[in-house]
């Protein structure tokens, strides 16, 4: 035989010997059952309040208040453009009071509003002091700021950038679109 046989007997023979010298190990000791959990009901965490909004840091990117203009000329050759919702409601009228010599900027429903108005376009912000006028006809309190025709935040109004913004402490801002009622109104009255 050769050796290199011999001696991997001699291992193998070894290996046994040494296996049949430790002791049989002990039983498995049985799992003991975990104890019963019993749900218990936990309150749901309050909703978090809602933040307060933060005034838009480029209010000329926010989106337009839904509605369209309407435009319509009043006896005594006044004319009026409307901003109006889905129902019809006005939210805010220009109005060329030629009698006057001036021209309204009214914002509709406006509850207990204070008496200022902001008029913010791409190129002027200006706050203008309203009064309270009698309710329009839905029976909605209205205030109104008036300017004269020739007054710069009327053409800045105009010709602002896509819309202007109407801001009424208390109120939601309105973002009103520039078109075609805005100017004509302002041309009625110069």
């Amino acid at each position: 035989m050769k050796p290199i046989y011999a001696h991997l007997g001699g291992a193998i023979a070894l290996s046994f010997t040494i296996a049949a010298c430790v002791p049989a190990p002990d039983s498995t000791p049985q799992p003991q059952p975990s104890p019963t959990r019993v749900p218990v009901e936990v309150a749901p965490a309050p909703a978090p309040s809602p933040m307060p909004q933060p005034a838009p840091e480029n209010w000329i990117d926010e989106p337009r208040t839904p509605g369209n203009w309407n435009y319509s000329q009043q006896s005594g050759g006044n004319a009026i453009a409307q901003y109006v919702d889905a129902r019809g409601a006005p939210l805010f009228s220009m109005m060329c009071m030629a009698d006057a010599g001036n021209v309204a900027l009214v914002r509709h429903d406006a509850g207990s509003a204070t008496p200022a108005m902001t008029i913010r376009t791409e190129t002027a912000d200006r706050s203008v002091s309203t009064r309270a006028l009698s309710p329009d006809n839905a029976g909605r309190p209205t205030i109104a700021a008036y300017v004269t025709p020739t007054d710069t935040l009327l053409d800045a109004m105009a010709l602002t950038r896509g819309r202007f913004a109407v801001e009424t402490p208390g109120l939601s801002t309105l973002y009103l679109p520039p078109w075609g009622e805005v100017t004509r109104v302002i041309e009625d009255c110069r």
